[in-house]
């Protein structure tokens, strides 16, 4: 079949590449297209909102799917148009659009269906908004009603940024008539992930998690971008969590969808702010996240053509997804000036040899062709995309590559996926922290860690007296968390405060195990770590080896909460027990007969 993409950036580039590995596909026109995608398809110069010179080039051109990239022209009724005429369009309607191009709608919607998100209050006069900041907490998030390519959301950390941020989008008009209305929104703190999933209107067929860096700046800072660089998977969003959205955001959102009338179909994209185990939706688009789209599409193994050809016959739960389990990232190379003014027409240097790269490709964003030569021709200009053993792998591809194109004015982030490699550090650092009085105690607490390493569950030892180290014993406890501990295990005898002491300065799960260090037999520990004031609890175990032993056990189970493999261990770590019983039965009968 012939196919049409719409769209010039970077996310156009990419879906034009991975719909061409499709065997279905013949020939590949896109409007308006850039230099990159001129490379591998028919670049036409028809504008994205031209939807009728666009319908009339479908028809000429005898094209089988049409795939519609940017948000303009899915919340202006391109698909609707296309499929009055009987040409098939991969995308939402425009009445579903809205969930993009509204975000009066959005939060309307949300509050309506449960679905969890920030509070907010909607304004259309200027005035009231800046009165309504009197009442409110800094900072706080004001946004554009309408379409305002990625820039329209503003963090206000004071009210006088807040009163300038409504003066700018109100008064001054910065983004047009999507300023007309503003939501005020409560600021939320946490992790930002992309959820993306394609839709037939009854099904979600998510894709994995993403993450992208939308402050222009190094660190996260400075002013919001269309997205600075991406990464797939987020670490953020555990199978735990994935699984939450889809049943607490994703679903709820399409069957809501349906409710109002609006059925949707195309990529459903949900923005969320993570904090721990709190999910909330910042927004939604009705398209492919740009820079997301790109490693995502680069780890994505199944035909395209198929999953949007599912999409719009309803039949998406036939459709079997299957990814490169490999992460990928994308680096995007941006003009500088960018998100303000900027100057084209740069001509870019060393494309060549970075297509030669193995594992990375350059898609092209903002690009033309002046005189056979690449040049600038946009704010985002380029996103190098890698896939990789690790994140970390990944990047080094990625930046490798970068460091081969140059053009003067050329910037970009160096630290994409920050998020994730620290992450990636966080998840090789111990777990559990086993901490001993005396190194007298170690024959005892390394029944605990015997344990732990049967299950793959890293840990660490350390020496550390309330009593004799007073100051180490409390720094230990008030840096664990930070360091990636999620319980402490603490051993000692006599007096046995070592327990209390931790649990003093933590706020994780401290497991005290009594020892037998004195002519008491242990009792004395046992009584010093069980009786704890207040607000301040031990999970008190069995003095000795049995009781540094179940401490692990008691441990491994709580970790076992949010890890499937760990509970899965520990069941058969009980299977062993039950046969163990069994064969001791089965022993003490014989010898009886």
């Amino acid at each position: 079949m012939n196919v049409l993409v719409i769209g010039s950036g970077g996310r156009e580039h990419a879906l034009v590449w991975k719909l061409k590995q499709s065997n279905r596909v013949e020939k590949i026109y896109c409007a308006p297209g850039n230099a990159g995608i001129s490379d591998i398809a028919e670049c036409v110069d028809i504008s994205v909102n031209d939807i009728q010179a666009l319908i009339n080039f479908a028809h000429d051109k005898e094209v089988g799917l049409t795939v519609v990239g940017p948000e303009d022209p899915l919340t202006n009724g391109i698909v609707d148009a296309f499929t009055e005429q009987g040409l098939r369009i991969f995308g939402p309607s425009e009445a579903a659009a809205e969930m993009e191009g509204s975000k009066v709608f959005t939060k309307d919607f949300l509050e309506k269906y449960n679905i969890p998100s920030a509070g907010y209050q909607v304004f259309t006069k200027r005035g009231a908004a800046r009165k309504h900041l009197d009442k409110i907490k800094m900072p706080c998030v004001i946004k554009a009603d309408g379409l305002a390519a990625g820039k329209g959301v503003i963090i206000a950390t004071t009210k006088a940024e807040a009163k300038k941020s409504i003066d700018l989008i109100m008064k001054d008009k910065a983004f047009g008539i999507a300023g007309n209305r503003i939501v005020i929104e409560e600021f939320l703190e946490g992790e930002e992930a992309s959820f993306i999933a394609f839709s037939d209107g009854k099904t979600v067929l998510p894709l994995p998690s993403s993450q992208d860096h939308k402050a222009v700046f190094v660190g996260d800072r400075g002013p919001n971008t269309g997205g600075m660089g991406a990464y797939s998977p987020a670490p953020v969003l555990t199978e735990e969590l994935t699984m939450r959205v889809m049943n607490e955001v994703m679903l709820p959102t399409l069957r809501g969808m349906e409710q109002e009338g609006r059925l949707y179909k195309g990529m459903l994209y949900a923005g969320l702010m993570i904090n721990g185990d709190d999910i909330k939706v910042l927004e939604f688009n009705c398209r492919f996240g740009d820079p997301e789209c790109q490693p995502l599409l680069l780890r994505l193994e199944t035909d395209l053509v198929e999953i949007m050809e599912a999409s719009i016959d309803g039949c998406l739960d036939k459709i079997e997804l299957k990814v490169d389990p490999r992460p990928t990232v994308c680096v995007v190379l941006a003009s500088q000036g960018y998100p303000g003014k900027y100057a084209t027409g740069k001509e870019i240097a060393g494309l060549a040899e970075a297509s030669r790269e193995d594992d990375v490709v350059v898609f092209h964003a903002g690009t033309t062709l002046q005189d056979d030569q690449v040049v600038t021709a946009g704010g985002r200009v380029l996103g190098v995309t890698a896939i990789g053993d690790t994140v970390g792998a990944a990047l080094d591809k990625a930046y490798k590559v970068v460091a081969m194109i140059s053009w003067d004015g050329c910037y970009y982030r160096n630290d994409i996926g920050h998020r994730a490699l620290t992450r990636a550090e966080k998840k090789d650092a111990p777990e559990v922290g086993i901490v001993m009085g005396s190194d007298s105690d170690l024959p005892i607490m390394l029944a605990a860690a015997d344990f732990l390493k049967a299950l793959d569950i890293k840990y660490e030892i350390t020496i550390s007296s309330a009593h004799r180290t007073p100051e180490q014993a409390a720094d230990y406890a008030k840096t664990a968390s930070a360091r990636g501990l999620k319980i402490i295990i603490a051993g000692a005898g006599m007096a046995a405060h070592l327990a209390g002491v931790l649990a003093s300065h933590t706020t994780l799960p401290v497991l005290g195990v009594p020892i037998d260090a004195s002519s008491l037999n242990g009792l004395d520990a046992l009584l010093a770590t069980v009786q704890m004031p207040p607000g301040i609890p031990v999970g008190t175990m069995g003095i000795g080896k049995p009781g540094a032993r179940n401490a692990a056990v008691l441990a491994s189970r709580i970790l076992g909460i949010n890890n499937r493999v760990i509970t899965e261990k520990l069941h058969t770590f009980s299977q062993h027990m039950a046969q163990q019983v069994a064969e001791k039965n089965k022993a003490l009968a014989n010898e009886q007969t």
